[in-house]
């Protein structure tokens, strides 16, 4: 099973469109992970239109139109592993045991807000993943997004796309 995770797109104050490279996986992923702070939900309908499965949240940047459409956490069983996606976890530093402690069911917990790529493990075995923002690479280098794949309850094949820069 493969799976996209987005979050952050921030459209259209950021960038006026997804990038090219990261709407082409759309039809290759099995589930879609969006963490939050869509702003628009022209965006929100795109993804709907285009994904298999969606499984989004709202962000802190996310009006009442898109929180009357989306939870502030989702969760799924996806390949066997439990996976659930929430826009914020707080401070870099403690963030491990923070979300163990708040997700103790979990195996993956899918985040945003930062922009910055994140990929740990806490202590009893939540994965941990942001995958930065396709749109808006704040102070990163490179405007970013993941694909992993789920095979029999395990996460193979992560990757971080970097992006170029927009012309």
């Amino acid at each position: 099973m493969r799976l996209l995770l987005m979050s952050d797109t921030h459209l259209p104050k950021r960038a006026k469109e997804l990038p090219a490279r990261l709407l082409a996986e759309l039809p290759r992923a099995d589930v879609v992970f969006h963490a939050g702070d869509w702003v628009d939900t022209a965006t929100l309908d795109l993804l709907e239109s285009r994904s298999r499965r969606l499984i989004g949240v709202y962000g802190n940047n996310d009006g009442p139109e898109l929180r009357a459409r989306l939870p502030e956490s989702a969760y799924a069983e996806l390949g066997g592993l439990r996976f659930g996606a929430i826009h914020e976890t707080g401070p870099a530093q403690g963030r491990e045991s923070r979300c163990a402690a708040r997700f103790p069911d979990l195996d993956v917990l899918v985040f945003g807000h930062s922009h910055i790529p994140w990929d740990t493990t806490a202590e009893g075995g939540l994965r941990l993943l942001n995958p930065g923002s396709p749109t808006d690479r704040r102070r990163q280098p490179y405007c970013t997004y993941m694909t992993v794949t789920v095979d029999d309850g395990t996460l193979t094949d992560l990757e971080l796309h970097r992006l170029p820069p927009r012309s």
